[in-house]
């Protein structure tokens, strides 16, 4: 089984549903789990060039958003009994799927766990699909756990 787990959160139900399944597979294995919140600066300094409000000022509540994700996170592993450890990447000119390849290869992970939207046709085109890149691109096997559904 797996020993060491990936999870990618960013607090949304999603998220959550994928890391319920991680919990899940790591007390079945006997697994310890690594917690990874990606942050895709490009993205809110391109909202911040097209004048959307995000300034410089912005970045640090972001940050500090991410280790409030990762904090809940950690609690709700840690609540099951299971070793865990976070990491917050950040990167102005990675896509977030190469940052969770990327926390893998490092730490060494056998298996990747994330939630999913499961969305099709156009809204997926429009919106892109981290998990079909994280898929795509990862050297382990990666588990989609589909989210609730969206109302």
């Amino acid at each position: 089984m797996y020993a060491k787990i990936l999870v990618p959160v960013d607090g949304s139900p999603t998220s959550n549903a994928g890391l319920a399944e991680a919990i899940r597979l790591a007390k079945l294995s006997g697994g310890e789990i690594r917690l990874l919140h990606a942050l895709d600066l490009q993205a809110f300094a391109m909202m911040s060039s097209a004048g959307l409000g995000i300034t410089p000022d912005n970045f640090e509540q972001i940050r500090a958003g991410g280790q409030k994700v990762l904090a809940d996170a950690s609690a709700a592993v840690g609540a099951a009994g299971l070793r865990v450890s976070t990491q917050l990447s950040e990167s102005l000119s990675s896509r977030v799927s190469d940052l969770v390849a990327e926390e893998c290869r490092s730490w060494g992970g056998e298996v990747i766990v994330l939630g999913t939207h499961g969305r099709r046709g156009l809204s997926r085109a429009l919106l892109g699909s981290d998990a079909e890149l994280i898929v795509r691109y990862a050297e382990v096997p990666v588990l989609l756990v589909r989210g609730p559904k969206e109302g």
